[in-house]
């Protein structure tokens, strides 16, 4: 026995040594996130760098964003750009692949397939060998491009494939040989960014031999080119079984060919690997260093569990120290050494050295943790964000939604950019043009209408076409006080992300001592609101000014970004106590929070990958749940804080490829860890406050000037939680100035709460219809409500405002206009006066007037589907097909009918027979969302629904490749029709087929979207 312990305690004191000597870099393991949905990559980048320098193992789709997964056996070749764990896919510029022999370069013949057991990277380096050639590769980075090291076998000749077609769509590319050891070009692609544009020169420690080529026509045949437009070449070299090394020297630029130039001799001035390699370790060195974490090992605990537990710490420090190097790849550096950068309007700018111009910002997901954790880490970086937003703003005209090199990919909600810079400016980052920051702000926030003012309608059309962060959304919300579904997708996650940023923006206003914005957008601040729903206690959508129908908290469909209610329905982190008081004086939050912890896994409506890292329908792997663990400090319950963080960091992150529970969403999804392990998480960016919980280990380090301590439990079981200086929370303020904190246990419940009460703004609340349905057959029961019990006055047709008291019907088509009032002299209304024994007013100019249209169809016909179509498309089911409401180009808003990989067949029956003028029925194509419109319809008729009369087959004759998004009707022509009498009419909608070979979604079956089967017709019969 006494042997087995000196053993043990032996191979404690060498895990010890071992973790003490380790330098940071060398914690990092770069394959975290490789696997499953992280979408990272392993290859070597600087800090923030320009170039990320990574194999690519995956060509297509939604799993192969990074261009690798670990679950791959391939690899491409080594490209120059790449994303860390973004769910589009971009970049893989410049990729090159060492070779052995002359090949076809057509269809990736250069591929080589490769073993995890031959392959390790860390921090700044990464290292594989290719099987096929057996050529061992090696590879680090400096700010502005890739190191390759190739060490070919011996006797084997020596070629390097250079492919600038690999992956995005290519719009113009160029190779140029410079010298006999030189090759300068450009890509320009298409694909997440629409006109990315790269620039590079490339430096071999070998004098070209030969270069050839691969020709366009299929006899496959190489020869000598002079790559003039070329987009794919073979270079060969001298070999010699004395040196088998060659190393390639790859600058990148957004500029030009002299900017890569520039690049390269500043940071590639010599041939020595090595050399390179350390510069890039210690620059992540540098960086790691802002935080240290100390954890002890266990050379003391002399018993069979002590391996284990530190290799336990050991993975611990690894998974915290790959967390934090995530949170360091993006933001990139856009512009080059001499200061010159591609700003949004295309142009050339120069930073003179004032600032660093970045790309890459991502700020749906980074604006929660990644921003704030930067603010606290690196001021200086922080404050060139900002520089840089300004300088896009000054460009465009329009802060950034999610830019990309350049580009304004507007992909995701919200306009984030607002939090980022007042959360720097609210922590004293302040190196720039702040009046021109807050002009900027309100700007991104203000009316489409600003716009057209200032002569930008054009760029703003342009930047909205995909339809995130829209003008319709924006014009909604300013006008109706939400995002109505009827105006625009996602409306329930963009009202509530709206009335955050709106809180941002107000702040600001007061800080600048702007009285009357800080009024106006507090009050846009309380629009959250508006898309609560007092019935169920859930956010949720208005159509037609009516609550959204069917509901259930589990469906995630188009009223939601990525999610469901469950999700967003605590999205409320600047007026979390407003939120709760909606609820009554009984109501716990922390109960509403053990609901959705304790609710099950399962999701229904539209599959949605983003979903994952399920608790009940807390879901860890998508953002919209970051914060939400948290709010049990807000409840009272700080210690079921500690309970829910601890289960989420130590099952959803580990140290191995599929250690990350969803997207790493350039840096967000370890931000959360990173603060996580610290103890403490900004649950509202901007506020400056902190929520704690227990950190990970036992002493931090932040900056080498801020310590963190926490003392050790005698009892692990304890259900006690961590307090930081006798609260749940703290400032950050606080935190730089005590400069020593200590995490204690108690045993007492906590009730502070980090959130100060949101102001007592007086305004008036959205109401909403009560009733399933805008369309009837005989009469509709019309009940109005309102979220805060507020008067409700209404108008039918354009009639006078009167007062809301009971249910009332209506018999025809009707227009009802409505708005809520809490105070008439100041709130709802110009004037108030008695008339008839009714209360009638006049709204003024700043109320929110609600508009729902109500459809009376004729109860003569009805209409049969003989299909089942999609949950998440149903229109309104069978009588959508009738209603007189047709789709809009913006399916997402819930008016078309959708039926995925099948035949459409529909029955309109008739109360008598009549005889047919017109039988027609409307379509949409959006190619890019798999919508396609139908191969050929067709129009039948019957008196007995039995036997069938073809009275026009249409063929559409529409293309396979368009990427318009249309509309088109397909109807009978006058001449097909007799005079003849049906009660039966029939529309047979033949399906596209599987999706064509050029869509991402090739062999996937497309959809059908239909929206109005109308049949016009004469006369009736007797």
């Amino acid at each position: 026995m006494k042997i087995k312990h000196v053993v043990f305690f032996c191979f404690s004191l060498f895990i010890l040594q071992k973790s003490k000597a380790q330098s940071l870099y060398q914690k990092v393991n770069p394959f975290v996130g490789t696997g499953g949905h992280g979408h990272t990559f392993p290859g070597p980048t600087m800090p923030f760098g320009a170039c990320q320098l990574s194999p690519d193992t995956r060509l297509t789709g939604w799993d192969g964003c990074s261009g690798y997964h670990y679950d791959d056996s391939i690899i491409y070749g080594f490209s120059h750009t790449h994303l860390s764990g973004t769910g589009c896919s971009d970049y893989g510029d410049i990729l090159l692949m060492p070779v052995t022999s002359e090949m076809e370069l057509n269809n990736y013949q250069y591929a080589s397939h490769f073993s995890h057991q031959k392959e390790n990277a860390h921090a700044g380096y990464y290292q594989v060998l290719l099987d096929d050639p057996k050529i061992h590769v090696a590879l680090t980075a400096t700010l502005h491009g890739g190191i390759h090291q190739y060490q070919f076998p011996k006797h084997k000749e020596q070629y390097v494939v250079l492919d600038l077609k690999h992956r995005d769509e290519l719009l113009d590319s160029k190779m140029e040989k410079i010298d006999d050891y030189t090759i300068r070009g450009h890509r320009f692609s298409k694909a997440w960014a629409q006109n990315q544009k790269v620039f590079f020169e490339i430096k071999f420690s070998k004098p070209i031999e030969n270069i050839v080529y691969e020709q366009t026509t299929s006899s496959s045949q190489t020869i000598a080119h002079h790559l003039e437009k070329s987009w794919q070449c073979l270079i060969k070299f001298k070999s010699s079984a004395k040196d088998t090394t060659l190393m390639v020297k790859c600058a990148i630029s957004g500029v030009d060919v002299d900017g890569a130039h520039k690049n390269l001799q500043a940071e590639m001035p010599h041939w020595d690997f090595q050399k390179y390699k350390s510069q890039c370790e210690a620059a992540w060195e540098k960086e790691l260093t802002k935080i240290k974490i100390q954890e002890s090992l266990s050379p003391d605990r002399l018993n069979s569990n002590t391996a284990k537990e530190n290799q336990q710490t050991l993975n611990e420090q690894s998974t915290f120290y790959t967390a934090l190097y995530h949170c360091m790849i993006h933001p990139s550096i856009y512009n080059d050494v001499d200061g010159r950068y591609r700003g949004r309007d295309d142009k050339i700018h120069n930073t003179n050295g004032e600032f660093d111009y970045y790309t890459v910002f991502s700020l749906w997901d980074t604006y929660r943790a990644l921003h704030p954790l930067l603010t606290l880490l690196d001021t200086k970086r922080s404050n060139d964000f900002v520089c840089t937003f300004i300088k896009q703003y000054e460009q465009c005209g329009r802060l950034p939604i999610w830019e990309l090199s350049s580009n304004e990919t507007n992909c995701m909600i919200g306009y984030h950019v607002v939090s980022v810079i007042w959360d720097a400016y609210n922590k004293g980052i302040k190196n720039y043009d702040v009046e021109k920051a807050y002009e900027a702000m309100k700007s991104i926030a203000t009316h489409y209408t600003h716009y057209q003012n200032s002569g930008l309608m054009m760029n703003l059309k342009k930047e909205f076409r995909n339809g995130s962060a829209d003008a319709d959304a924006l014009e909604s919300y300013c006008k109706y006080g939400y995002v109505r579904a009827d105006d625009s997708h996602e409306s329930v996650s963009k009202t509530l992300e709206y009335a955050y940023d709106d809180w941002c923006i107000a702040q600001m206003a007061k800080a600048l001592k702007k009285e009357k914005d800080f009024q106006y957008y507090s009050q846009r601040s309380r629009n959250w609101k508006n898309v609560f729903d007092p019935t169920t206690g859930f956010m949720r959508a208005r159509k037609n000014g009516c609550l959204y129908q069917p509901f259930s908290a589990y469906t995630v469909d188009n009223n939601y970004t990525e999610a469901n209610a469950w999700q967003y329905s605590f999205y409320v982190p600047h007026d979390v106590s407003s939120y709760y008081s909606l609820f009554g004086k009984s109501y716990q939050l922390a109960r509403q929070l053990d609901q959705l912890f304790a609710a099950k896994s399962e999701t229904e409506g539209r599959e949605q990958a983003d979903i994952t890292g399920l608790i009940g329908q807390y879901a860890h792997g998508n953002e919209p749940s970051h914060h939400i663990a948290y709010l049990y400090n807000d409840g009272g319950e700080p210690y079921t804080t500690v309970q829910k963080v601890n289960f989420i960091k130590e099952n959803f992150y580990k140290n191995d490829p599929d250690g990350l529970i969803g997207n790493e969403d350039c840096g967000q999804m370890s931000a959360w860890y990173v603060w996580s392990a610290l103890g403490m998480y900004p649950v509202c960016p901007g506020n400056n406050t902190y929520y704690v919980t227990e950190p990970s280990f036992e002493k931090i380090s932040i900056n080498n000037n801020i310590e963190l301590f926490k003392t050790r439990k005698h009892n692990q079981k304890e259900l006690y939680f961590y307090d930081l200086n006798n609260k749940d929370f703290i400032t950050h303020s606080e935190l730089l100035q005590n400069k020593r904190l200590l995490f204690t246990y108690r045993s007492d419940i906590g009730t502070n709460c980090g959130l100060p009460p949101s102001p007592n703004f007086r305004s008036q609340s959205v109401p909403f219809i009560k009733t399933e349905s805008k369309i009837f057959t005989d009469s509709l029961q019309i009940e109005l409500a309102s979220p805060l019990r507020e008067k409700i006055f209404y108008s039918l047709n354009d009639s006078n405002y009167f007062l809301y008291t009971t249910p009332f019907p209506i018999y025809e088509n009707t227009t009802i206009t409505f708005f809520a009032s809490n105070d008439e002299t100041e709130i709802g209304l110009a004037k108030m006066r008695k008339g008839s024994c009714k209360y009638f007013a006049t709204p003024n100019k700043d109320t929110k007037i609600q508009v729902a249209k109500f459809t009376k169809i004729p109860k003569d016909r009805k209409i049969k589907l003989l299909n089942e179509y999609s949950t998440s498309y149903h229109a309104g089911g069978a009588n959508g097909l009738m209603d007189g409401v047709y789709g809009k180009l913006n399916w997402r808003l819930g008016d078309w009918q959708g039926y995925q990989g099948q035949d459409v067949e529909i029955i309109m029956e008739l109360e008598k027979p009549r005889q047919p003028k017109k039988l027609a029925a409307n379509f949409l194509e959006d190619q890019n969302a798999w919508i396609f419109y139908p191969k050929e319809v067709s129009f039948f008729a019957s008196n007995d629904s039995i036997n069938w009369t073809l009275l026009q087959k249409v063929e559409t004759n529409k293309s396979d490749h368009n990427l318009e998004v249309s509309t088109s009707t397909f109807s009978t022509s006058p001449h097909f029709i007799k005079p003849t009498f049906y009660k039966y009419f029939k529309l047979l909608v033949k399906n596209f087929g599987p999706m064509p070979q050029w869509h991402e979604g090739r062999g996937y079956p497309t959809y059908i979207f239909i929206d109005e089967f109308e049949v016009d017709t004469l006369q009736e019969t007797d």
